[in-house]
């Protein structure tokens, strides 16, 4: 652990394979000396790719961060179903790809497109009756989940590779918050006829953040971090005020009749030396605070 204190921010970090969401919080807290660090969307152990940390005061910013659009690289088996649709399931079926046409790939991909409703996987973290959906299907227990609402703005295949029964598709996927990776590569599969499951996964993009951007695990303590300042204005609309209107959004006061020098709402409230004072909202008229940040967690 660090003897100086951690400096509140936002964090990139490119988890490696292998390892859980879990784990790299565990290893960010010895690296930067607290405890109080959360993230923004977990990846399952295979997956690699971008997850974002709020250290200190920062991660009352990861709200306005988990909701954002994703990107991620995959990497779909045609002709093999797991129960869990990724790699790290039992095999339950196995039928001969080889002669899905590319037409007939894309042809099935459509409908997987725009916004669908998508049943999650029953090895997924979403909790039934106070318990982890992948808890329950470990167990041995029948998991039905509801289908849910999601958008997949682009579902692009950007290579194939044959090799027998099996077809391995390589796409870019575009997607909103809360969609199953893992569920478009079985409903594909299921489409097609041969059964399908996920074998790669990397999260690269989160909103405005790129895994490009993002530290190794090993060297978070060195790592470069955004200021609040700096990470609120990238996914929220910038309000800069006066020292004065800092300190009566601070202290709880209302700017009246500044309402009409936001755009869109809320919107990350910047002071004249480039700290955050808080997240603001419109009152009628006037601006008021929503979420005030600490002085110590602003800059």
């Amino acid at each position: 652990m660090t003897d100086a204190r951690p400096v509140p921010g936002i964090v990139l970090v490119d988890k490696p394979a292998g390892i859980t969401s879990h784990d790299v919080v565990a290893r960010a807290r010895r690296a930067l000396g607290t405890r109080k660090i959360g993230h923004a969307g977990t990846l399952d152990p295979m997956a690699t790719g971008l997850l974002v940390l709020g250290v200190e005061g920062a991660t009352r910013l990861l709200t306005f961060i988990v909701g954002l659009d994703k990107t991620y690289q995959a990497t779909i088996r045609l002709g093999v179903a797991t129960d869990t649709d990724d790699a790290d399931g039992e095999v339950t079926a196995t039928r001969d790809a080889a002669t899905l046409d590319r037409a007939a790939i894309d042809a099935a991909i459509a409908p997987l497109t725009g916004t669908i409703a998508q049943v999650p996987s029953a090895y997924s973290a979403i909790k039934v009756d106070g318990r982890r959906a992948y808890d329950r299907a470990r167990a041995g227990e029948q998991v039905e989940l509801a289908a849910r609402e999601v958008t997949v703005s682009r579902f692009d295949v950007v290579a194939e590779l044959r090799d027998g029964a099996v077809v391995d598709l390589h796409a870019v996927i575009d997607c909103s918050s809360g969609t199953y990776i893992r569920a478009l590569a079985r409903d594909l599969g299921a489409a097609l006829g041969v059964g399908g499951h996920l074998t790669a996964l990397r999260r690269t993009r989160i909103g405005p953040f790129a895994v490009t951007d993002a530290a190794d695990l090993d060297d978070l303590a060195s790592g470069r971090s955004l200021t609040p300042a700096q990470a609120a204005t990238a996914v929220l609309p910038r309000l800069d005020v006066s020292a004065a209107e800092a300190r009566d959004l601070r202290h709880g006061k209302r700017l009246a009749g500044a309402a009409s020098r936001l755009d869109r709402v809320p919107a990350a409230a910047v002071d004249p030396e480039g700290a955050l004072v808080g997240i603001v909202e419109r009152r009628g008229r006037d601006v008021k605070s929503a979420m005030n940040m600490p002085e110590e967690a602003s800059r």
